[in-house]
């Protein structure tokens, strides 16, 4: 389908970007298009602007800032990927990163994108919320942190308020003793997760010190696995891991789809959970 009729401004600041989305409140903003472009074209979205990001040279680039690393919003899902500072600082990020849709959309999308974009089916919202985030935003007014757990709003609907544009995440840095992973179930290999887990697991002597778990496609936000996280915490690793699993998908409200049913989803999000934990863990 062709899209509805928009305006299409391309601004050479932050400044002006935020000026531009402050003075028209149906203005959308355009990054890496891999989100929006589609919803244009169906007219699921009727933007009466485009705002144009593209040339913000700094919203790029990935940096390591002592105790996190701040990936800038228009960094793309294969620069994340590929980074030795997200690699060695965050490495449950670049694992992520890996399982976004294909090689194509990984160069064009951008990190900030996704995430602004508040899709509980992504594979990056469920990380960063395991991972205690904050989301750095600017506007006229000022810059304004938000931490992960008060982004996410509702279905494709972020804190981010007018006028404001997300300039980049500060992920914190776990540390010695954690092992990641990030598992996936999905039809096709470009395909959305019908359910995702991300994984962060501490060891101390042979036991689970600590665990965070966030999970994908469980409700219209992104999830932590709230009593599964307690049920880990000082467990040894061993068969027992099983049965805190199963308490992956309790307060969570998955979604009826062409996909797959509630029941469903909660079956795979104690079965992948499950999975996910063990490989974090380094249980054998």
């Amino acid at each position: 389908m062709i899209p509805a009729q928009f305006e299409y401004v391309r601004p050479e600041s932050l400044a002006e970007a935020s000026q531009a989305l402050a003075s028209d409140e149906d203005a959308k903003v355009l990054a890496g298009g891999q989100s929006l472009l589609p919803l244009l074209r169906m007219r699921l979205a009727y933007p009466s602007t485009l705002v144009d990001i593209g040339r913000l040279t700094e919203l790029k680039g990935v940096h390591d800032r002592g105790d996190h690393v701040f990936i800038g919003a228009m960094a793309t899902h294969d620069e994340v990927m590929r980074s030795d500072v997200v690699n060695a600082g965050c490495p449950l990020v670049a694992l992520a990163a890996a399982h976004v849709a294909d090689p194509a959309i990984r160069h064009r999308g951008t990190f900030g994108g996704s995430l602004a974009h508040a899709d509980p089916a992504g594979d990056l919202p469920a990380v960063v919320l395991a991972l205690d985030a904050v989301f750095v935003a600017r506007s006229a007014q000022g810059e304004r942190e938000i931490p992960a757990a008060d982004f996410f709003v509702d279905y494709l609907e972020s804190s981010l308020e007018p006028g404001e544009i997300l300039a980049g995440v500060k992920i914190p840095k776990l540390g010695e003793g954690w092992g990641f992973h990030y598992e996936k179930f999905h039809r096709t290999a470009q395909a959305w997760a019908i359910v995702g887990v991300a994984a962060a697991v501490k060891r101390s002597n042979g036991a689970i010190a600590e665990a965070r778990i966030g999970l994908t496609c469980m409700g219209p936000t992104p999830v932590r696995a709230r009593a599964t996280e307690s049920a880990l915490q000082g467990m040894e690793l061993g068969d027992q891991i099983r049965q805190a699993c199963e308490d992956a998908a309790a307060d969570t409200s998955p979604p009826a789809d062409l996909h797959a049913q509630p029941d469903y989803r909660r079956h795979l999000a104690r079965v992948l959970t499950h999975r996910a934990v063990r490989t974090a863990a380094g249980a054998p």
